[in-house]
């Protein structure tokens, strides 16, 4: 270990010589080389960390470089783990760079994942995201969340001393091919810069052992408000441990296999919700409530340009998820809220912000699976 080299960390009293051997005998596995992968990657090797894994069997295309600055022009066409490694060890020589040139599956993850400190998901993929959880709850082991969108980005730490998993925040996987990709909705090129940068950062963190690691909280970062809010959320005491990671593996093939949409039944009482937040329900519920003479408020909390573009005709108001605090004094506190979006994840957040602001939980609906679910049963009305 070169002391010049990590100086300035040493430098620091939360990290001093001890410290830095920490960073330099851990291991931490990434899951992709893109966008996030590129800032996580990038500092951790740059922190010294002794041996990192890096997962992707995607190839550098030129439409990667306006956010993955990992790669470089002469590496199109390329793999992105021999792109990675070989930028990575120009950076510091001294870290030991493992690859696997192979996506990760319910078949694999086990036998890659259980060889490292902790995982970090750079994938902005929703079934990985889920598999990640499960097989870090079935080895012990901590992970770090970042996801993005257009301008919005959310940051998260699961499974940390035995903390909240992903599965706490979001029990319910949204309908397959309802989130849109990146590719489908677009983003900010530096926006992976930052929360990239902030997974890293609650890495070296967990491995010094220092500072308030972001467990049971959600950070979002709006990048046109330039605002960042913290989301409290709690562990189901009662959610089992997975034996094994068969119902992530039916997931993956929902979401990567079978073309169609198609959605389930979902309980409105989501195992590891009922005292802290929301409700849920699904379109099939709710619209047979609501024919039977429940009037709850709806509220659609897609952006305005979804809102002109397709819409439920019976939605009482539209708010972007972001913004719903900015019209909470117009919200009745004497009527249900159920409250949707495209696929059912941003109407989440958009609850959770409505009860950390006092509204009932008791009181907020979250319409699983979004306008998608419900246009498949009333497409009647849509407009």
């Amino acid at each position: 270990m070169s002391n010049l080299r990590y100086d300035r960390h040493i430098s620091l009293p939360q990290v001093g010589l001890d410290g830095q051997r920490k960073l330099n005998e851990s291991s931490v596995l990434c899951i992709g080389a893109g966008g996030l992968g590129s800032p996580i990657l990038m500092y951790l090797a740059a922190a010294g960390i002794g041996r990192i894994g890096i997962v992707d069997f995607d190839e550098v295309d030129l439409s990667n470089l306006q956010r993955q600055i990992l790669h470089s022009e002469d590496e199109v066409g390329s793999k992105k783990v021999q792109s990675a490694k070989h930028r990575l060890q120009q950076l510091n020589s001294e870290v030991e760079i493992e690859t696997y040139e192979e996506m990760l599956t319910a078949q694999n993850a086990k036998s890659i994942i259980e060889g490292w400190d902790l995982v970090i998901d750079g994938t902005d993929n929703l079934p990985t995201r889920y598999l990640v959880d499960d097989c870090c709850r079935l080895l012990g082991k901590p992970w770090v969340y970042g996801s993005i969108y257009r301008f919005e980005g959310q940051v998260s730490v699961f499974n940390y001393n035995n903390g909240p998993c992903y599965r706490d925040l979001f029990p319910t996987p949204p309908p397959p091919n309802s989130v849109p990709s990146c590719a489908e909705g677009g983003v900010l090129g530096i926006l992976p810069g930052v929360i990239g940068s902030i997974q890293a950062t609650e890495a070296i963190k967990m491995i010094l052992g220092i500072g308030d690691v972001l467990s049971g909280r959600l950070l979002i970062y709006n990048s046109l408000e330039m605002s960042f809010r913290l989301l409290n959320f709690k562990k189901d005491e009662e959610m089992k441990k997975p034996s094994n990671l068969e119902e992530s593996g039916k997931l993956f093939e929902e979401f990567c296999i079978i073309p169609k949409v198609e959605t389930e039944s979902v309980n409105t009482q989501s195992a590891g919700t009922q005292d802290m937040m929301f409700k849920r329900i699904d379109a099939d519920e709710f619209i047979d409530k609501r024919e039977n003479g429940w009037n709850p408020f709806f509220l659609d909390v897609r952006s305005e340009k979804e809102y002109s573009s397709a819409r439920i005709t019976t939605i009482d108001k539209q708010i972007e998820h972001l913004q719903i605090l900015s019209i909470k004094d117009e919200l009745p506190k004497d009527r249900e809220i159920v409250i949707h979006c495209h696929s059912g994840m941003r109407s989440q957040l958009a609850c959770m912000l409505l009860i950390e602001n006092g509204f009932d939980a008791d009181k907020l609906y979250n319409l699983e699976g979004g306008i998608v679910a419900y246009s498949q049963l009333k497409p009647e009305e849509i407009e």
